[in-house]
């Protein structure tokens, strides 16, 4: 018995690491028991990451440790070693990118979470991590340790389909009513953003990956894939699989941060809001919705508190706020202690006047109190959210 890892071995121009690891697992030996799959996101400003921030993993049981990696030796070398030093440019982010470092790892135990707890909201180096039993490749060997060292204390399901090669140049092709079905079930999660009536399941760029269905169960991951692909409205697929994952566990955010704010800008086209605070530098993306909104709203001294990720910049990048308490924005005139009438000034230094009886007061003013557009924890809608 023992635990395998991959990761590393795509690139934005294509590449697909899940299905270059279900690939590995169709192909074990029969004698070889493959348990449930992971997928495991990981923190997302790693610098040597190509495409996304998801490694992969699984425990296999075998009664002949030494035959079962002499077979992944042989498979290393002649389909996943083949797949390193691919690149490509972004369009979309200023980010060097990175050639492509598969990595591949058995461990005989599984490693502790030691690993994953860093990995998942900072940066880490191979030399930190526990050291496998059989090491292949590159930098993906991070990773892949990364993801075999998750507790699983909190889970859902993704359900992925693969695309055939000769779909590869043509729009994805998926039942849209059977998602709208599927959307319905109460263990299905993200399928479809309700305010644009658009799916969510569907990846944006070169992929072979079809599609993925998150699901709180394993069950309606399994069935709501087996319909998507049944239909005769979508195209034929190679494969699917459902991978246990750690998405939306939010097993990187920490404890709520408590802020004051001291200074705020606000980009004057993207609207971005990048917050100076009494504890560090924050961003709220326009993306973000509502936690850009509320951003946007805050002023000076107002108190709030937060949770996200920090950067390689050490800027935190807000994924929920919650406000605390705010300043006054406006005042205006108290009103009259008799008949409740709005007062009225009569001129510089010569105080307040009550235009219906006319008793006069000293000069002054109330704050009035604001309405936030927001009460208690905010977070942005469902197609901004984090993989996390």
């Amino acid at each position: 018995m023992g635990w395998l890892g991959l990761d590393d071995t795509d690139h934005l121009g294509g590449g697909c690491t899940t299905e270059v690891f279900d690939k590995l697992l169709r192909s074990l030996p029969s004698w070889a028991e493959v348990g449930q799959p992971r997928l495991v996101r990981l923190w997302p400003f790693a610098q040597n990451r190509t495409r996304g921030n998801a490694a992969l993993g699984v425990e296999i049981k075998c009664d002949d440790e030494s035959k079962l990696i002499e077979f992944l030796e042989g498979h290393w070398g002649a389909e996943i070693e083949p797949l390193g030093g691919s690149v490509s440019p972004s369009t979309m982010s200023s980010r060097i990118q990175v050639s492509s470092s598969p990595g591949m790892v058995w461990f005989s135990k599984k490693p502790n979470d030691m690993y994953y707890c860093k990995a998942i909201c900072s940066e880490v180096t191979l030399d930190e991590a526990p050291v496998p039993t059989k090491a292949w490749g590159g930098l993906g060997q991070i990773g892949a340790i990364a993801a075999l060292s998750w507790h699983s204390k909190r889970v859902t399901f993704e359900a992925i389909a693969w695309r055939k090669p000769e779909y590869y140049e043509t729009p994805r092709r998926i039942d849209d009513a059977v998602i709208r079905e599927i959307d319905e079930w109460p263990e299905i999660v993200f399928s479809r953003d309700p305010r644009k009536g658009t799916s969510l399941i569907a990846p944006r760029g070169h992929s072979p990956v079809l599609f993925g269905v998150r699901a709180r169960t394993f069950e309606a991951a399994e069935e709501a894939a087996g319909l998507i692909v049944s239909s005769g409205n979508t195209e034929d697929v190679q494969f699917h699989r459902v991978f246990i994952t750690n998405q939306a566990s939010g097993d990187h955010l920490a404890e709520p941060v408590e802020a004051r704010l001291l200074a705020l800008e606000v980009h004057p086209q993207r609207k971005h809001a990048r917050l100076e605070t009494d504890v560090g530098p924050m961003v709220a993306f326009f993306e973000g919705g509502p936690v850009n909104k509320l951003a946007r709203w805050l002023m000076p001294e107002d108190r709030f508190e937060v949770r996200g990720l920090v950067d390689h910049h050490g800027v935190l990048h807000i994924e929920q706020i919650r406000l605390i308490s705010f300043l006054p924005r406006q005042k205006q005139r108290p009103p009259c202690e008799d008949c409740g009438q709005r007062l009225k000034s009569m001129g510089t230094n010569q105080g307040l006047r009550c235009p219906s009886c006319r008793r006069r007061y000293e000069d002054g003013w109330i704050d009035i109190l604001p309405s936030p557009p927001f009460q208690g924890w905010v977070e942005p809608s469902i197609d901004s959210r984090r993989h996390l």
